[in-house]
């Protein structure tokens, strides 16, 4: 069995934690955001431009390793 082989394996590793990764990382600060404003309501219009710029890093993050796994899969770059 060469790398070849395993491109497809690889592929779906990247896609499927990259996904698993951005979801949860979403949930858990979602739910900070939440707690957070329930807490200190009056500090809610600062927190959600911050929470908004953090939802935009971590699926900038997935959206990467899709374009790349999916680079990989159409294009061959380690076809020898």
């Amino acid at each position: 069995m060469n790398g070849i082989d395993l491109l497809p394996l690889a592929v779906g590793h990247m896609i499927g934690l990259g996904a698993i990764g951005s979801c949860l990382g979403i949930g858990v600060m979602a739910a900070k955001y939440l707690e957070s404003s329930a807490r200190q309501p009056e500090l809610m219009d600062k927190l959600q431009g911050k929470v908004f710029l953090l939802v935009g890093v971590l699926d900038g993050a997935f959206i990467i390793a899709t374009g790349i796994g999916l680079w990989f899969a159409t294009a061959n770059p380690f076809k020898g």
